[in-house]
């Protein structure tokens, strides 16, 4: 029986194909087939599937036209396709810096074939090296990254910006990531009972308990994983988050929109409709004091007040603090 191609190997298999239907227009499958070394049916399966595919919104008139029967393939996918994509100077210095990012992280292969490809487009560029992506390490990273590896129990004496109060956490790591210029650790959170996300730069103090991590990934409880769709989000919120609804104006939409939980929608009113998933009101608070008047909590309403009593504490600390 035929080994079937895993999915990296298909997309470019894939990719080759259609770049030479791109050139030639149409061909028969059996030319296709012996070219490519595919079985027809096999070929045609992902043809069929690359039919399916295109550009934003994904209306037909956006899909790639191919033509498929068991004796040719016709395609009309634009000259684009057809030859080597030339960058602007901003788009690959913008390649360059993702691909040096990506190799500063530990682990990373800098012989690989990333770094192959990164050399050649920095002599592209204007020079090798001229480029240097330094991801800032915290103080606990690498006792926690050891930790992570090994299998070890933490204990973290940690801040939590969203409740702003310190606490001590026995934690069984995950996995260490970067996500958006900091590094996070992800792991099983004894204390909160579930998964939990924490931002190293905030870890006060990183100790081994001594102790096997109980949980490590595919064995942490199902109830408490992550949808993948959140595996590169810096924020993710635990189980206990409340669903909130606001109304915001269309100035102020960028202040929430990398915390939306759900697609924005216009309102009759002119205004955006929102929902955010939070998990304290502190955070709550202070996001709701930089909205100011250009947001509205519309649900649940025992949240509705909680800009105003944020406001109110702010400024009563400001008339107890003594003047300097």
């Amino acid at each position: 029986m035929a080994v079937r191609a895993d999915a990296g190997s298909r997309l470019l298999r894939l990719l080759a194909v259609l770049t030479w239907l791109a050139r030639q227009g149409r061909a028969p499958v059996s030319e296709l087939s012996e070219r490519f070394g595919l079985e027809p049916d096999e070929l045609i399966a992902d043809l069929e599937l690359a039919a399916c595919c295109g550009l934003p919104p994904y209306s037909p008139d956006q899909l790639m036209e191919i033509i498929v029967d068991d004796q040719e393939v016709i395609a009309d996918l634009g000259a684009e396709l057809g030859r080597s994509r030339r960058l602007t100077a901003a788009e690959g210095f913008a390649l360059a810096a993702s691909a040096r990012a990506i190799l500063a992280v530990p682990g990373a292969d800098p012989d690989g074939a990333l770094g192959r490809a990164l050399a050649k487009l920095e002599a592209v560029l204007g020079g090798r090296g001229m480029l240097r992506v330094d991801l800032r390490e915290p103080a606990h990273l690498a006792v926690i990254r050891d930790a992570c590896e090994a299998g070890r129990q933490l204990e973290l004496h940690y801040y939590s910006a969203s409740s702003d109060r310190e606490s001590t956490r026995i934690v069984d790591p995950v996995s260490v990531r970067s996500i958006e210029g900091h590094w996070y650790l992800d792991g099983y959170c004894h204390n909160a009972q579930g998964m939990r996300r924490f931002r190293v730069d905030r870890v006060s103090t990183a100790r081994p308990t001594g102790e096997p991590a109980c949980h490590r990934g595919e064995d942490a409880p199902p109830d408490d994983a992550r949808d993948s769709a959140q595996q590169t989000e810096a924020f993710v919120p635990g189980p206990e988050a409340t669903v909130v609804h606001l109304a915001v104006d269309d100035d102020a939409v960028w202040i929430v929109e990398p915390l939306l939980t759900s697609p924005p929608e216009p309102r009759a009113d002119g205004r955006t409709g929102v929902t955010l998933a939070v998990a304290s009101t502190v955070w709550f608070g202070r996001l709701l004091l930089r909205l100011g008047p250009h947001a509205e909590v519309l649900d649940p309403p025992e949240l509705a007040d909680t800009g105003r009593q944020a406001a109110r504490q702010l400024l009563d600390h400001y008339r107890s603090a003594p003047f300097r």
